[in-house]
């Protein structure tokens, strides 16, 4: 059951910081609170089916460096973008935007809210 609860609250936590990235207009813009819950559960499987080809290959995300890492980001969010309706990410530099945006966002509500 902890591990049910500790996923829906990254969940809702990853809403809530891909919603106020939203509303910050940086990279992205997302239409209400429903469509980030859904656009966090595609970014993770996204996220989880580009780690998992990535390994298939030999490459290792936590051994990339930093740059690298954000590319595949904004690559995610642009993924995602196709597929959650309310979710529309303005090009691939709004994807670097809102992916620097999201890291830092999340970084600050982790010190709040330690998931």
């Amino acid at each position: 059951m902890g591990m049910v609860i500790n996923f829906l609250v990254v969940l809702v936590v990853s809403a809530l910081v891909i919603w106020i990235v939203g509303k910050l207009k940086l990279g992205l813009t997302i239409s209400g609170f429903g469509p980030a819950i859904v656009a966090a559960v595609v970014i993770a499987i996204i996220a989880a089916v580009v780690s998992w080809l990535l390994g298939i290959f030999g490459i290792n995300l936590a051994g990339l460096g930093a740059i690298v890492n954000l590319i595949v980001a904004a690559v995610v969010l642009l993924l995602a973008g196709r597929f959650v309706k309310g979710l529309e990410v303005k090009g691939f530099l709004g994807a670097i935007v809102a992916a620097v945006a999201i890291a830092v966002v999340g970084y600050l509500v982790s010190m709040v809210l330690p998931v």
